[in-house]
């Protein structure tokens, strides 16, 4: 079976093929599939935005679709930036200028749990909706320290390598992503009903 994934990502395209290749399935792009579409995420939750994302996808190409939001939540700043990951700061900064944005937000606060959060949504047709989440916790650094990864990974540490996420391999942050546990229930609920 063919999925066709809701993102201009290539690496998240590539992330999900492994997945479901695994079933004996396979996933496709938005641009494979001749879709130039910028779906504007309104939900307040990442599992609205995700269902937001795979619905409009799915009413142009009617063929089994995921989409995926995910972010960044502190605790100190009451679940910020969340839904506003990617955007955290304003238009115009890149992943270095929303990191040390958050640092300037953080800087008096003790408490620097945070999580990433995951909500995949799959419509594999009119009558059947998955929804799943995943959840990696970890704290935020005072400084950013390594070069891997995107977004806030490097000031996100996590205690399983004592590393943030910017000084890992692409493969360890897979074992423990928030994505990678959102992506493990996808499969388990693929598998009840393919």
């Amino acid at each position: 079976m063919k999925f066709v994934i809701a993102t201009g990502n290539p690496g998240k395209v590539k992330d999900f093929n492994l997945i479901l290749s695994m079933m004996g399935h396979e996933a496709v792009s938005l641009k494979d599939m001749g879709v130039l579409c910028d779906v504007e995420e309104t939900g307040t939750t990442f599992k609205e935005n995700s269902y937001i994302k795979a619905k409009a996808i799915y009413d142009i190409v009617k063929l089994p679709t995921i989409a995926d939001d995910s972010g960044l939540c502190v605790d100190a700043l009451n679940g910020a930036p969340g839904v506003y990951s990617a955007r955290y700061g304003g238009e115009g900064l890149d992943d270095r200028g929303r990191c040390l944005k958050l640092l300037e937000a953080m800087e008096n606060e003790e408490n620097r749990r945070a999580c990433f959060k995951s909500a995949i949504c799959c419509i594999l047709n009119d009558d059947t909706v998955i929804e799943v989440e995943g959840e990696c916790e970890g704290v935020l650094l005072k400084e950013i320290v390594g070069d891997n990864g995107f977004g806030y990974d490097p000031m996100f540490y996590v205690d399983k390598y004592k590393k943030t996420f910017g000084e890992i391999s692409k493969e360890e942050k897979n074992e423990i992503s928030h994505r990678r546990k959102a992506m493990d229930k996808l499969k388990k609920e693929l598998e009840k009903v393919l």
